[in-house]
């Protein structure tokens, strides 16, 4: 279902539009990778590194489908 809903944003956004949703969130990304190397929240390291690292998963995902629907 979230590949669905994944394809679904990258058709009813507008390129530049998802374009500058994935910078932002890559921008917010590097923020919590940042915070984490700084030692900041060391209760939570382990599961805000995974979220971290999800995220840039998704925000590859997001642009690889992007490039994709452009190429069609």
């Amino acid at each position: 279902m979230g590949v669905v809903r994944l394809k679904l944003l990258v058709n009813v956004s507008s390129s530049q539009d998802l374009q500058e949703l994935v910078q932002q969130l890559d921008a917010d990304r590097a923020w919590l990778l940042q915070q984490i190397d700084g030692g900041r929240w060391s209760e939570l390291r382990y599961d805000l590194a995974a979220l971290e690292r999800e995220l840039g998963q998704l925000l590859t995902r997001v642009s690889d489908m992007d490039e994709e629907t452009k190429l069609r």
